[in-house]
């Protein structure tokens, strides 16, 4: 695992000058590449570590309940849980894949959904290890980091509550 996170970490550093945030280039490789602009970077989120972010710079996040890519934020959870969409190809991990409930295109990163938090806004990572619950499951969100971080210790909310407005 250690060997994998490194050296992913290394190809992310590598691809770092072609994948800049907010990039006008197109994206490499073709049809059903995302429109320019939607290029996915990587960046360091104070105390997160090298994190991917969108192309706003918003932190992207993964619930350990949608491991092995199984859908389980939908309805109300979308409302704060806002499904990542940008180039697949950006960064070495990441892919797409179809929505069954909406059937739009979402980024993954190592097989996990991508979204971005409501109440982020660039280069914040108030949704990193934060627990919530929506239609009786609860979820527990990561930022999509590149490189091993310490865990901090975020608020819970259930169904919305707590989330300040």
């Amino acid at each position: 695992m250690k060997t994998t996170i490194l050296l992913l970490g290394a190809t992310v550093a590598a691809l770092g000058g072609l994948t800049a945030c907010g990039s006008s280039a197109p994206a490499a490789g073709g049809g059903g590449a995302a429109p320019a602009g939607d290029a996915v970077s990587v960046k360091d989120v104070s105390g997160v570590g090298q994190t991917l972010v969108d192309a706003s710079g918003k932190t992207l996040y993964f619930a350990d309940q949608e491991a092995g890519g199984a859908l389980k934020c939908t309805g109300n959870c979308l409302s704060f849980w806002i499904p990542a969409t940008g180039d697949a190809q950006a960064v070495q991990g990441l892919a797409t894949m179809k929505r069954s409930d909406t059937g739009a295109e979402q980024l993954t990163f190592q097989g996990k959904p991508l979204y971005t938090f409501k109440l982020d806004t660039a280069g914040e990572a108030k949704g990193n290890n934060f627990s919530d619950a929506f239609s009786g499951v609860d979820f527990t969100w990561h930022a999509a980091t590149t490189t091993a971080a310490a865990p901090t210790k975020a608020p819970s909310s259930s169904d919305g509550g707590g989330y300040g407005y």
